[in-house]
């Protein structure tokens, strides 16, 4: 076996010597290929569960409680505590998108105040709504749609659109406050990469190009000051002011709002030709007032109804409609003020003490005079009766409640039916309606009852209405209810002798809403101010300008100007061109010397003489320190500058208006 192994060692010393670099090369790629297989596949896997770990956190799944990083089961962002959340929960609400939500919400949440019935504005609408719509009636109850504007949901999004304002607006006002006492930010190194930019050469000394530019930026309020070797300019302040002006006026709405429906007070009184109304709480018809209002602070001051006049179109397709709606009152302010003419008409309220009087509501009030079987006369009054049409047919319930006595000697009480047209076709002419608002042909129809009116039950009672459930019917002849239609003078005699009814004459009324809301003045304020804010936001465009002045190597000055707006206007380029025109008042543009001109405000590199300034490592534009706006970048089509290009424009010496450009931030 040795001599074996010795003579394959010794027998063939080039082949064991081969064999042996093939056994080494072998094993090489062998130990070497396993092992770089074995490091590669952990790398791999390190870097799959690296990546699977990445996209658990990206992941929009829900976890499960202690698979969260950090929870337990590993490092990881540590959970927000309670301040945190707070903290969270703030920056998320003074958000303008939440600001937004809201307001839109707000809008949403008024549309039902709109169009359901409000008990803060009519009572009897809403019962009438609840009686014929059942099964609304308990949902409706439940979501206070029949009080939106006092609902527990709408003070809820009303409180949060206002919290949302004030922490929008105080921090800005500390940004604006902030910017108003900066000073524009020095000029960017290359002036020529932003989008209005233009440049000439003058004899002018830089020191006396600056100056002038300082004059020409001052007449035009800008906001100018010199740093280093340019004049920096800006302008369109308002922009923010208007911003925060529309943000402010909406709070001021909202706290009129407020304070209108918290201290308002509104109540309602109709009033017959040649009565009048004292402002005091139990004159009113209906009275409704804020939770925090004081009937103490009521207005003193009284008025009596001298006269209603009310016209109507004739003839023609017009025939009926209203033209005039005038109630002549005299009133008095005060309790010994002295006696005052006024005319209340539709929209155009009497303002006694900050108080408003409306005319909202006409109608007919027929004259009746009662007797009792003797003749004695129980009642003589005007009753004001309720229109049901746009021609006035009018209807009520005419009630004698005391000093009636029957043929017994026994007090009882009497009730009459009514239904009232102004302007009757006559019998045998249709259904008894009105043809006419006026009063050309007044007719009432009476139908008479007696018994019990049931006043003295406690209970409330419509005026309009006659409750007939305790009252017996007065019979005529054929044993029917006693009734008659009765023209001005005509009289209704009632069975057995019992008395009679006659119908006098007509008299007008008016319904007048008196009003009292403080919050109506700073609302309109506001509205006022929001319009204007808003126009200042959208119309007043924030732009920053910089004059650079240097003298060249030639001894020449170049004066490069150029314009950055917060957003895009065509208007830059043009006020631009006006600025550079003005400034050539002083720093004209100087004759064109023969030769080759050096480059605008670039001082020749020593270094790369001929060449750019830093041939191996082109300049990028910057940002200059304190500047808010970067420069803009240049089109990736546009040829790079060379110093014949940066030491005149294209007209040679003339300065390039900036609208002439051929294209934004193109080479001048």
């Amino acid at each position: 076996m040795s001599k074996a192994n010795s003579s394959t060692d010794t027998g063939a010393d080039g082949r064991t010597d081969a064999s042996a670099r093939q056994d080494t090369g072998a094993g090489t790629r062998t130990d070497t290929g396993a092992g770089t297989r074995t490091d590669t596949g952990a790398d791999e896997r390190a870097q799959r569960r690296a990546d699977r770990a990445a996209g658990e956190r990206l992941s929009t799944a829900p976890r499960e409680e202690g698979s969260e990083p950090g929870s337990g089961s590993g490092g990881g962002v540590p959970a927000m505590g309670v301040v945190g959340w707070i903290r969270w929960f703030w920056r998320q609400l003074t958000s303008m998108r939440v600001a937004l939500i809201l307001l839109f919400l707000l809008s949403l949440g008024a549309i039902p105040g709109s169009l359901i019935p409000q008990t803060s504005v009519d009572d009897f609408k809403v019962q009438e709504f609840k009686d014929q719509h059942t099964t609304l009636t308990p949902i409706y109850e439940k979501l206070q749609l029949f009080d939106v504007y006092s609902s527990v949901w709408f003070s809820a999004i009303y409180i949060l659109l206002f919290v949302s304002l004030i922490g929008c607006i105080v921090p800005r006002t500390g940004q604006f406050v902030g910017q108003l006492r900066s000073r524009p930010p020095g000029a960017p190194k290359r002036l020529i990469r932003l989008p209005a930019y233009t440049t000439w050469r003058t004899e002018a000394d830089p020191e006396q190009v600056r100056e002038a530019a300082l004059g020409v930026l001052g007449k035009r309020r800008f906001r100018a000051h010199t740093v280093g070797d340019a004049v920096a300019a800006e302008k369109g302040f308002l922009r923010e002011a208007g911003n925060l002006v529309f943000h402010v006026a909406l709070i001021v709405m909202l706290v009129a709002f407020a304070t209108g429906q918290l201290f308002k007070s509104e109540g309602g009184k109709l009033v017959v030709e040649g009565d009048g109304f004292a402002n005091t709480l139990t004159q009113y018809d209906d009275f409704k007032s804020g939770s925090l209002y004081d009937s103490d602070t009521l207005a003193p001051f009284s008025f009596v109804m001298d006269k209603f006049v009310g016209t109507y179109e004739e003839s023609g397709p017009q025939r009926g409609t209203p033209r005039t709606f005038e109630a002549r009152v005299t009133y008095n302010e005060g309790a010994d003020g002295p006696d005052r003419k006024a005319v209340i008409r539709v929209n155009e309220p009497l303002v006694v003490d900050g108080t408003k009087i409306y005319l909202i509501a006409h109608g007919y009030a027929p004259v009746v005079t009662v007797r009792d079987g003797k003749g004695k006369v129980v009642s003589r009054n005007a009753v004001p009766l309720l229109p049901i049409d746009n021609n006035i047919t009018s209807t009520g319930a005419i009630k004698v409640m005391d000093g009636y006595r029957d043929k017994n000697g026994e007090k009882t009480q009497l009730g009459f039916k009514a239904f009232f047209v102004p302007t009757f076709a006559g019998h045998g002419k249709g259904e008894m309606f009105s043809q006419f608002p006026g009063a050309e042909f007044p007719v009432l129809a009476l139908s008479a009852y007696h018994g019990s009116l049931g006043v003295d039950s406690g209970l409330p009672q419509n005026v309009y209405q006659l409750d007939t459930s305790k009252m017996e019917e007065f019979k005529d002849e054929n044993g029917e209810l006693l009734k008659k239609m009765l023209r001005p003078g005509e009289r209704l005699d009632l069975s057995d002798g019992e008395g009679s009814i006659t119908f006098e004459g007509i008299e007008e009324w008016a319904s007048f809403q008196i009003s009292q809301q403080p919050g109506n003045g700073l609302a309109l304020g506001g509205a006022i101010a929001a319009i204007a804010g808003l126009a200042a936001s959208l119309f007043i465009q924030r732009r920053r300008v910089w004059v650079r002045a240097v003298r060249g190597a030639d001894g020449v000055t170049v004066v490069e100007m150029a314009g950055l707006g917060r957003s895009e206007s065509a208007k830059l380029p043009e006020e631009l061109g006006d600025l550079a025109g003005a400034l050539l008042a002083t720093a004209p543009v100087a004759q064109e010397k023969p030769g080759k001109p050096e480059s605008p405000g670039k001082p020749e590199n020593p270094e790369n003489p001929g060449g750019p300034e830093n041939p191996g490592d082109p300049e990028k534009p910057g940002t200059p320190e304190n500047a808010e706006e970067p420069d803009a970048p240049a089109p990736a089509d546009r040829p790079a500058a060379t110093h014949e290009d940066d030491a005149t424009n294209e007209a040679g010496s003339r300065p390039v208006h900036p609208a002439e450009a051929p294209a934004e931030g193109a080479e001048k």
